[in-house]
């Protein structure tokens, strides 16, 4: 039994900086029948938990600390045992969603977590949060994004804790470099491929965004 990946979209808000916007979220889970992990917690622990069913889920993954990926975290980790896993630097932005829960790990760059057969790298990149990561399988062909790299660009970074040139730095630099066939799985919207979205570089250096 190899791993598999399997998508979720649940719906709510996002809020920063004293603004709040609806948005549709994409939940990720990789694994067997047996035993799953979560990539992202948005919006609906029930939802969630109905995805991944009588499955062992053995990680709850935050790619950041944006509310809408991680509000239904806690509850998802309450629920099923699995313990919540982020980067530390995002810590400040964790605090405003769950001032009274922390995570239960910290991730690293280069740390493998592995599930059901699959081993997702942890790449740290910072740019639209401190402490965002984008979690690379080379044997599903795959890496999950979060808000780091969308089919059009790079992620957000005119709020709070977030910088134009060091997203950047992260997309060029450890992004750009996987295999070109490599399946970009993303916070929002739609899927793309890193062959797509590298030609595009200098365009978003033009633009700033």
């Amino acid at each position: 039994m190899t791993a598999r990946i399997e998508h979720l979209v649940t719906s709510g808000t996002f809020s920063l900086d004293g603004g709040t916007w609806d948005v549709d979220n994409n939940v990720w889970l990789v694994g067997d029948d047996r035993e799953v992990v979560v990539i992202d917690a948005a919006h609906d622990a029930d939802a969630i938990a109905e995805a991944i069913g009588d499955r062992r889920l053995t990680a709850i993954i935050c790619t950041h600390a944006h509310n809408d990926h991680i509000d239904a975290a806690p509850a998802l980790a309450e629920r099923t045992g699995a313990p919540i896993w982020l980067h530390p630097d995002d810590m400040p932005l964790w605090k405003q969603t769950h001032p009274d829960r922390q995570p239960d790990h910290w991730l690293a760059d280069g740390q493998v977590i592995e599930t059901a057969g699959a081993d997702l790298t942890v790449l740290h990149t910072p740019g639209h949060a401190p402490g965002a990561v984008c979690l690379y399988d080379p044997g599903l062909g795959t890496v999950f994004t979060g808000d780091t790299l969308f089919a059009g660009g790079p992620g957000a970074t005119g709020r709070s804790y977030s910088d134009f040139p060091t997203i950047i730095d992260s997309i060029r630099d450890r992004l750009l470099a996987l295999p070109p066939d490599t399946v970009v799985r993303t916070g929002h919207g739609d899927s793309t491929t890193i062959g797509a979205e590298a030609p595009n570089l200098q365009e978003w250096l033009d633009r700033g965004h």
